[in-house]
């Protein structure tokens, strides 16, 4: 059952849906969770997860990888992991504003060190540049203030 490959699509919210961007980044994380794991990935919160989203960035960024289908779905659902992992690590609270016409791109994740991150921004220069923007490396420092 991949649900990042082409046996199962991944679920996808109602087209009526009013939740918010907070509401909606636990359940993009979650998603992401299943999909990652269902598809041979470790996703299970923790920094060295974010070696398994590298490898998963080395693996599906290529034409005919998962990344070339539903970009922008799977880039916010892997923003949201990243974001939430970083919280669960470090502590903090995300910053989304549901007026801001690139809100699902602009969510900012302030920690309790000061630190702020924009975890969506980060995946898609890791999927446009490659492994000079490891997230690995980017919660790493993060942690470090």
């Amino acid at each position: 059952m991949e649900i990042f490959g082409k046996k199962k699509k991944p679920p996808q919210p109602p087209a009526d849906s009013q939740r918010t961007l907070l509401e909606d980044i636990p359940i993009a994380a979650d998603w992401v969770v299943k999909a990652l794991n269902s598809s041979g990935y470790q996703a299970d919160y923790t920094l060295e997860s974010m070696r398994e989203l590298d490898r998963f960035f080395n693996e599906q960024s290529a034409p005919g990888g998962i990344l070339s289908k539903n970009r922008g779905q799977i880039l916010f659902g892997l923003g949201a992991y990243v974001g939430q992992t970083a919280i669960r690590l470090y502590g903090g609270h995300w910053h989304t504003d549901d007026n801001d016409p690139k809100g699902e791109v602009n969510i900012v994740v302030e920690l309790e060190n000061g630190a702020r991150l924009w975890p969506v921004v980060r995946c898609m220069k890791r999927c446009k540049l490659g492994p000079e923007e490891s997230l690995y490396a980017y919660l790493y420092a993060a942690g470090k203030g």
